[in-house]
């Protein structure tokens, strides 16, 4: 029966976005799970005129979107909108040409059914079971709620996306119109880590204790955190992103899952990004589980993790301890995402420790991310009555419980010593100190 509906719904790419309707609201699956074949051809319709105002959500557009329907003359013709500002569309949110909507991202999922009427999804999936099920494989996030909460849902088949476990299985009787298309999945691996990765990692590890749950942003700094880990025992991983460095402390045995108190023995994740080999290890391993960041990311479940240690990362932070993690040079950089998620979870795990480490300068120690005050238009990313521990190269300090005074001169320590007499003198400007 299943193999019987497949064939009934499968279609090409061009005649599958035909039921795409001008002024149509339309979501796709973000990073790996963007669907080529079908933003192709939709972006082909909008080209020939053949439809017109729509609006198109995704939280980080990639090289698919990129090349499709991010084009300037497209957009000039539908409404963009984007959850998130990555380097793909940051700039076409400084001219306009998109639309940054400000989340936190475990709420995207809300917002899909309770602020809009999603006409169509589209998105990439693994292939069909014998049972009739797709998986989500790398992209749980928000497309798994909107996938259930639209008119119509496309699914564009890859036999590259791995077929991954958890709360991702969507039924064929679920799905509208299915394409075919199978291709390499994009990659994504962070920059080369600089010199202070390793001496941050050193200094982070000291705060993980044996049977810690984690969760790790992406970058120098978190990679350079996995490998120092796998020194330890009993680690959990709970993590908006899985990376290719876990990949490492789960068949090392440091990571097992063992001490997490939900999902337990299993690694969770609501995104995935990397590498082929992370895909392949993704692809039918029993041990990951993947889930819609509603509930990944929600703070009441990140708190029931014990020993909860979440590290991000920061763009700047101020005497105060606010952090600005996605404002630079007056306009959107990145966003929230699940940042202030993590924070307020992890302080409120039972042992639990948030940690935004962050190298102490910009641009070959010219610049410094320790400000007196946030920039001109800065957001405030993290509150201060939010942040727990800061970490650069210079050392890690807790400011929970610490007077404005006390976590000036503490943060005043992170900073570069080129900076923090002026940093002094700023603080006693401003009767901080």
């Amino acid at each position: 029966m299943s193999h019987l509906l497949y064939q009934q719904k499968l279609t090409t790419a061009d005649r599958a976005v035909e039921i795409i309707r001008d002024s149509d609201t339309v979501l796709h699956g973000m990073l790996v799970a963007e669907p080529p074949a079908l933003l192709n051809a939709m972006a082909d319709r909008i080209q020939h005129n053949l439809l017109k105002n729509i609006s198109i959500y995704t939280l980080i557009p990639y090289g698919h979107s990129k090349n499709s329907y991010l084009k300037p003359e497209i957009l000039e013709k539908i409404n963009a909108n984007s959850w998130f500002c990555s380097s793909e569309d940051r700039g076409l949110v400084k001219q306009g040409l998109t639309h940054f909507v400000p989340n936190n991202f475990n709420q995207i999922p809300r917002f899909i059914k309770d602020n809009m009427s999603v006409d169509i999804v589209m998105t990439t999936v693994s292939p069909m079971d014998k049972n009739g099920y797709f998986t989500f494989g790398t992209s749980n996030d928000y497309i798994t709620t909107a996938a259930r909460n639209t008119k119509k849902l496309i699914v564009e088949v890859n036999e590259y996306m791995p077929r991954v476990f958890g709360d991702s299985l969507i039924h064929i009787s679920e799905v509208d119109l299915i394409v075919e298309n199978t291709c390499e999945l994009q990659t994504f691996m962070p920059s080369p880590p600089k010199p202070e990765s390793d001496i941050i990692g050193q200094i982070i590890i000291d705060h993980i204790p044996d049977g810690a749950t984690i969760q790790l942003g992406v970058g120098g700094i978190p990679s350079a955190v996995c490998q120092a880990l796998l020194e330890r025992r009993d680690l959990g991983i709970h993590s908006e992103v899985f990376c290719p460095e876990m990949i490492k402390l789960v068949t090392s045995g440091a990571a097992n899952g063992r001490k997490k108190k939900i999902h337990r023995f299993k690694h969770t994740y609501t995104i995935a990004q990397g590498n082929r080999e992370l895909y392949d290890f993704l692809n039918d391993n029993v041990s990951i589980e993947s889930y819609p960041v509603s509930i990944l990311n929600h703070p009441t479940i990140i708190a029931q993790q014990p020993n909860m240690i979440s590290i991000n990362a920061t763009i700047e932070i101020d005497l105060h301890g606010q952090c600005n993690s996605e404002f630079m040079n007056g306009s959107q950089f990145s966003a929230t995402g699940g940042q202030l998620d993590f924070v307020r979870g992890a302080y409120f795990s039972e042992g639990g420790k948030s940690i935004i480490a962050f190298y102490s300068t910009a641009k070959a120690n010219t610049i410094s991310k320790i400000v007196p005050r946030l920039s001109d238009g800065a957001i405030v990313t993290v509150p201060r009555s939010d942040v727990h521990y800061l970490a650069t190269e210079y050392g890690i300090v807790n400011l929970k419980g610490k007077n404005t005074r006390q976590r000036a001169l503490d943060i005043i320590s992170l900073a570069h010593p080129n900076f923090r007499d002026d940093l002094i003198k700023e603080a006693e400007k401003m009767k901080i100190i």
